[in-house]
C-alpha cells in the first residue's frame, strides 16, 4: 500500500499531502519525519535523481524536482522498485503539467491541476494509472467520448 505522497518546499512548508491507512496521530510524525530526511539529504542533488530510505519497515523514496521536494512512502508489494515507479509517474505528471521542473509559484498556480493527476495516480493507497497520455485524458475535465 501507498501509505503516503507529500509534496513539500525547500524550507519544509508541506504544499500538498495524501495519506492512505494512516492514523491521524501519526500524520505529525511522518510530516516531521520526511520533512527532516529531506533537509539532511536533499540538499545540493539534481532533479529527479532518487534516494531511498526504510523507516519501521516502510520504503520511503523521494527526489526533488525543481523547486519542490517529493516523498512517497510504501509497504508491503509497494517496494523501493514499486515506489521509484510511482514517483517516476507522479514527477512525469507534474512536468507536464507545469511545463518544466516547477517553482514553488508555479507548483501553487497549478495546485488543482496537480491535485487531480495525483487522485488519477493514486486511489486509496493503489497506483492506479501509470500511463500519460491517460492520466492527461483523465484531469482534461470533459466528459468522456469513446470508452
Amino acid at each position: 500500500m501507498l501509505l503516503a505522497v507529500l509534496f513539500s518546499n525547500s524550507e519544509g512548508n508541506i504544499l500538498v499531502e495524501r495519506f492512505n491507512g494512516v492514523p491521524a496521530e501519526e500524520r505529525l510524525h511522518w510530516r516531521s519525519f520526511l520533512v527532516k530526511l529531506g533537509a539532511e539529504n536533499l540538499r545540493g542533488i539534481k532533479n529527479e535523481e532518487l534516494l531511498v530510505s526504510c523507516h519501521k519497515s516502510v520504503y520511503i523514496v523521494y527526489t526533488v524536482l525543481g523547486d519542490v521536494n517529493i516523498y512517497v512512502v510504501g509497504k508491503d508489494a509497494y517496494d523501493e522498485l514499486a515506489l521509484s515507479e510511482a514517483i517516476f509517474v507522479i514527477t512525469s505528471a507534474i512536468k507536464d503539467v507545469c511545463g518544466k521542473p516547477p517553482t514553488e509559484r508555479l507548483f501553487l498556480d497549478k495546485y488543482g491541476k496537480i491535485c487531480l493527476c495525483l487522485d488519477e495516480i493514486v486511489w486509496t493507497g493503489l497506483l492506479e494509472n501509470i500511463d500519460k497520455d491517460r492520466i492527461k485524458r483523465l484531469v482534461r475535465l470533459k466528459p468522456p467520448t469513446e470508452f
